[in-house]
């Protein structure tokens, strides 16, 4: 197959490949050095001694070639890496500035390898095909902006990082996509060493002068390995022929991308690149019999040939090795898996490996029976209690691959470690899409190749292949003036993949505008995500009352409990709109008091079945960016008929309990009512009112307030509240609750342009406290009744416990590190990060790093129906520590807690009969969780997007950060003024003479040595541990959007 990407070079390159393909050795020597330096492991080192010993005994006269005196760097770390004396790693960066020499082992292993090339080519060439047409890495930035992990050993330069930021530039296209082509689509047979071997070679020579000498060597580096493992995944049918249809590029004619992708195998062949699909039956027959396997795919966004799926008896994940195991599924996509034989499980030399913590270790692939480790790809945040403005019971996740306890749930443990340490992880390949979750949408660039009639798209997010696009969607100048459009975003949308091409075909859906401005930029996210932002249908609107200004109507009113003369009142952001929820509470005769959770009644407004229900239904939930909101309803229903606005009558359905002054409840009311808010409060107001109780408050000092209650009539229900919530909340973490809270970055924006004029940590106070803990309260009590009252139609949410085996090598971690934590169940852990840490200046941040490693472990908490779900103990919300949990506090945004209502509407015999079943809950909730899903991740994205123009506009910044993980050539750090996570790479230092590595049990450790200023002083050695303190820079890139954090030289001597 030739792949189209190939002529992003012209057709240049194209002849002379044959010809270096079998010219002498010196075009492909140090790319096979590159290869033996960091494949270190002591298995994989002897079997290629032993296997250089047997070739040099069996053909003779071939002795080893030249020896060189210069020994490169890489091989003096390997020799001290197979030694396996200690897990120390240095490197040396200004020793491996000059790429000159090669290593005399690296020769050595060449020159008995290219024997018998020529002999193996033919047999091989379907192989050494793959190679050369592998899969693309266009890898310039990972999303955050950092070089992506999974490259980083090539040239040790400091400024390597610089180099990867220039993704418009043809010719690092053009040697980026050869090289990482090896990396990811290379299917083959396990093959003899001499086989493995003639094929390397022949793939290597043939791409040998378009490679630069930093990160794509690497991935060259990992393709080349990778050939002779995953052919098993494909089923080639006749690659004879290949390099001769090489040699004639221009000959072939195509008429689509189809057409030009498909018929490239020899005399009319077509190599099949991916396994066709099973059909259902099949599937069907297999999953019954255990044989097969159904999970959601979640790749990983740094090391993109690296996906997994969860395991079914929540064991390690199991593990999908490259492009071609995938087989066309993207991330997020529910698939069927077939486990691979045992023999071709992934290994690692001990369950450390899983967390991340060596990159070099990364490189060694199944060939060695040592795989790639896995650090996490599946966004995570903290676990907390359920809040009803951020929803904060479930660990959701925004920083991928970054915590020392990050990634082990990645490699479970199938069997017990072996006597060296070693674990087996289980390996599979899709053999069928039962979802495509994936919108198959996603932004990106143009990129013209000449004659061809497509041109290529190359998506910004990595995990999605790049799409063939015909000429005619493309603007009608690109052809002739394609730069022009270097920076142009577009939006792409795959239509097709077949089985027999490297690439998908896709077509054009629209032109963003230029990278690197936010509103092209959040259109790109939305459409990606599939986010509807569309103006609503005249259908929908047709649902919406006619009648304007909206009254409650009489006989509506006399169903309801009139609360209209209450004290009842809003506390929310002070720029919210959609005003769900209000609070009321008064004092009684016996001293207890009356409290109040009052929703807006959306269910009145959005009647089951109808053209608003099924777009809310579809909708799912509104997507909060930094800027605007993506409304779940019209604006009609969520900021006026539906939104508690002060000084308007408005329906909702209320919980009343009358509770003493220390929380406990005496008794509990469900009703529709009606009620009229007094006033709107911040956050700002409440917490004014809770930090000063004597202070009489004037009207200046608030908003409009309703005259028939004085403000001094409010501020004690304040009072009351935060009492009361005080004693809640600490009820509930005595009774084994957990909160696991993380830095949340806001912006004040410009009113007129939008743009960030400043960014600060958004403080939780003692308001947010207030405001949660009765929401908790109102959709506790929710859950109970409409259980009990529908046992088998209950819209539910449940929080899973943590992965036990992650939970123990999280304990193990902490004692390394010298943390008493006790990670045995909720309560004792949120006691733990509460109590552990000091109290100096530094503690909460020290608290911050523990919370993020804790959240690691941690599951989603997920929608269910209580009939779909067959016992109870599955039931439990692990975080809040209660048995039953739900979504009834904000329905104006949640399309859960729309059917809540509707379920306690029915219960209480004041709603329409409801046409639910099990089935069809079950469905809603799990859309309800993709949804949910889907804006957390939106939400986060743009937060990065307005962080990123921030830094641009008014970087460089300065700030403390910490330490939150380490690996072998790289570390993690909380950036403490801003709340952001940035991964700092070792080799891009500026002014970093060296740096060693060194591993004991799970404690991962860095030292740098910094060149001194004057030449006569030593070095400045740095040592980089979990928590350690150092001071970075945040710089824009030359990517839009992209910035990064640069390590600054410590002051001080030893830090």
């Amino acid at each position: 197959m030739d792949p189209p990407r190939q002529s992003q070079k012209a057709n240049l390159n194209r002849e002379p490949r044959r010809g270096q393909s079998q010219s002498s050795t010196p075009p492909q020597k140090d790319a096979y050095a590159r290869l033996l330096s960091q494949h270190h492991s002591s298995k994989f080192s002897v079997y290629l001694e032993q296997y250089a010993k047997d070739l040099s005994f069996q053909r003779e006269g071939n002795g080893p070639g030249p020896v060189l005196g210069v020994q490169s760097d890489g091989l003096n770390t390997q020799q001290q890496m197979r030694d396996q004396v200690s897990n120390d790693l240095d490197f040396s960066l200004s020793s491996t500035k000059n790429k000159g020499g090669e290593s005399s082992l690296s020769l050595y292993m060449e020159k008995l390898s290219t024997r018998n090339t020529q002999q193996e080519c033919e047999r091989k060439q379907g192989v050494s095909d793959r190679q050369r047409h592998g899969q693309r890495r266009d890898t310039t930035t990972s999303q955050d902006g950092d070089i992506e992990s999974g490259e980083e050993l090539g040239s040790i330069k400091p400024n390597v990082a610089k180099k990867h930021q220039k993704p418009h530039k043809k010719n690092k296209d053009s040697s980026r996509d050869v090289a990482s082509k090896e990396a990811e689509l290379l299917a083959g047979l396990p093959q003899s060493p001499k086989k493995a071997s003639s094929s390397e070679e022949k793939s290597k020579k043939s791409k040998k002068k378009v490679l630069p000498k930093h990160a794509d060597e690497e991935r060259n580096r990992e393709g080349i390995l990778k050939c002779g493992v995953e052919t098993q995944m494909s089923r080639p049918k006749s690659p004879h022929g290949k390099d001769k249809k090489l040699q004639q590029p221009r000959t072939s004619s195509a008429n689509s991308p189809a057409d030009k992708s498909k018929n490239k195998g020899g005399r009319g062949s077509k190599k099949q690149v991916f396994e066709p699909y099973m059909t259902s039956e099949e599937v069907s027959h297999g999953l019954k019999r255990g044989e097969l396997l159904q999970g959601q795919l979640r790749i990983n966004p740094k090391k993109y040939h690296e996906a997994f799926i969860p395991s079914p008896d929540d064991a390690r994940d199991i593990f999908l090795d490259g492009i071609v195991a995938r087989n066309r599924a993207l991330n997020g996509d529910i698939v069927v898996v077939q486990i691979l034989p045992r023999e071709q499980w992934k290994v690692v030399r001990s369950d450390t490996d899983c967390e991340g913590a060596s990159e070099s270790d990364t490189q060694m692939e199944r060939v060695a029976q040592t795989a790639q480790k896995k650090t996490n790809g599946a966004p995570r945040r903290g676990v907390a209690a359920e809040d009803q403005r951020n929803d904060q019971d479930e660990p959701g996740g925004k920083y991928v691959n970054t915590s020392l306890a990050g990634a082990v749930e990645h490699l479970e443990d199938p069997s017990t470690p072996r006597s060296s340490g070693e674990i087996l992880q289980k390996t599979a390949k899709v053999v069928f899409i039962v979802e495509k979750k994936h919108s198959r949408a996603v932004t990106g660039f143009l990129k013209f190749l000449p004659d061809k009639p497509f041109a290529m798209f190359s998506p910004v997010d990595h995990r999605v292949p790049r799409i063939n696009v015909p000429l005619a969607d493309c603007p009608e100048d690109f052809c002739s003036r394609p730069g022009d459009y270097s920076s142009t975003l577009f939006i792409c949308r795959i239509v097709s993949w077949e089985a027999d091409s490297n690439f998908a075909e896709g077509r054009l859906a629209k032109t963003l505008g230029q990278a690197g401005e936010i509103e092209p930029e959040t259109e790109g996210i939305l459409i990606e995500y599939d986010v509807d932002f569309s103006e609503f249908s005249d259908e929908v609107l047709d649902c919406l009352p006619k009648n304007l200004p909206w009254i409650i109507p009489p006989e509506e009113m006399s169903r309801r409990r009139d609360l209209r003369k209450e004290c009842i009142f809003t506390i929310d952001p002070a720029t919210a709109r959609d005003l769900d929820d209000a609070l009321s509470c008064k004092q009684l005769p016996d001293g207890n008091f009356e409290v109040g959770v009052h929703i807006a009644d959306v269910s009145y407004f959005v009647e089951e079945g109808n053209f608003l229900d099924a777009t809310a239904s579809h909708r799912a939930t509104s997507v909060y960016l930094v800027q605007k909101v993506i409304p779940m309803l019209p604006r009609l229903l969520c900021e006026e008929l539906c939104s508690l606005n002060p000084l308007t009558d408005r329906l909702t359905f209320s919980v009343i309990w009358k509770i003493t002054p220390e929380g406990k409840i005496l008794s509990e009311w469900f009703g529709r009512s009606v009620i009229r808010s007094c006033v709107k409060l911040s956050y700002d107001h409440a917490q004014s009112m809770i930090q000063a109780p004597e202070k009489l408050f004037s009207p200046e000092e608030l908003p409009p307030v309703d005259p028939v209650h004085p403000i001094d009539e409010i501020h004690q229900a304040v009072l009351h509240l935060h009492s009361i919530a005080k004693h809640l909340r600490a009820q509930r973490f005595s009774g084994g609750a957990l909160r696991l809270d993380q830095l949340k970055l806001s912006f004040t924006l410009d009113k007129e342009t939008m743009m960030p004029q400043g960014c600060y940590v958004y403080q939780y106070r003692d308001s947010n406290k207030l405001v949660e803990e009765f929401m908790l309260l109102a959709n506790i009590a929710t859950a109970n009744h409409i259980y009990r009252k529908f046992p088998e139609l209950a819209l539910l949410r449940r929080h899973p416990p943590p992965k036990a085996k992650m939970v123990d090598e999280l304990q193990e971690l902490c004692s390394q590190l010298g943390i008493d934590i006790d990670l045995s169940s909720a309560g004792t852990l949120h006691t733990s990060l509460n109590t552990l840490l000091g109290n100096d200046e530094y503690s909460s941040a020290r608290k911050e790093v523990l919370t993020h490693m804790c959240s690691r472990p941690m599951q989603m908490a997920l929608y269910f129906c209580s009939g779909a779900l067959k016992g109870e103990q599955h039931f439990k919300h692990y975080a809040l520590n209660v048995p039953l949990y739900t979504h009834f506090t904000s329905p104006i945004r949640r399309y859960a807690d729309i059917i809540v209502h509707r379920l306690l509407a029915s219960s209480l015999k004041c709603g329409p009969h409801i046409g639910l079943s099990t089935g069809k809950v079950e469905k809603q909730a799990s859309h309800c969780n993709d949804r949910k899903t889907v804006s957390k991740r939106v939400q986060e994205l743009s937060s990065e997007l307005f962080f990123g123009v921030f830094v641009k506009e008014c970087g460089p910044l300065d700030s403390e950060a910490m330490v939150m993980g380490v690996l072998d050539q790289s570390f993690d750090v909380l950036v403490l003024r801003y709340g952001v996570q940035k991964r700092i790479y070792c080799k891009s230092i500026s002014g970093l003479a060296s740096f060693h590595h060194r591993k004991v049990g799970k404690k991962s450790e860095l030292t740098l040595v910094w060149l001194p200023e004057d030449p006569e002083n030593p070095p400045v050695e740095q040592v980089i541990s979990i928590f350690s303190l150092v001071e970075v820079q945040l710089k824009a890139d030359e990517a839009p959007m992209k910035y990064s954090a640069v390590l600054k030289k410590p002051e001080d001597g030893r830090s």
